[in-house]
């Protein structure tokens, strides 16, 4: 079984250009046009899709990785903006979360939260 996300945006173009430019994300069909209604992306074994609308937004995938603490500095020097939530430290850069996961959190522009993860190891 294969989990695949379908994350609202407001805006498709500027959703695949963070999703591509930033993030490690890259179209899975290149060859189609970008479509409001449908955008297939792919990061290694990760799948998500895009669609516009202008209704309800937010929601949280939980991304796991090999080293989180790399993927974050690859995505600053790509010129990620972690926006100081309050009361949200896992926004701010990675950190070791109670359940073995080492941890931080990416909100685009529509809401929409990444929760890139590594497991601790001891």
């Amino acid at each position: 079984m294969k989990f695949i996300p379908l994350i609202k945006v407001k805006s498709i173009a500027r959703a695949v250009d963070f999703y591509t430019c930033v993030l490690d994300f890259e179209l899975k069909y290149p060859a189609d046009e970008i479509d409001i209604f449908s955008v297939s992306l792919k990061s290694n074994d990760c799948e998500c899709l895009l669609t516009e609308t202008d209704g309800m937004f937010g929601i949280s995938v939980m991304v796991l990785v090999d080293d989180v603490d790399l993927l974050y500095r690859k995505y600053l020097k790509r010129g990620l903006v972690l926006p100081k939530k309050e009361n949200s430290p896992v926004h701010e850069k990675p950190i070791d979360q109670s359940w073995g996961l080492r941890e931080f959190y990416v909100t685009d522009e529509d809401g929409n939260t990444l929760r890139f993860a590594t497991a601790i190891i001891k």
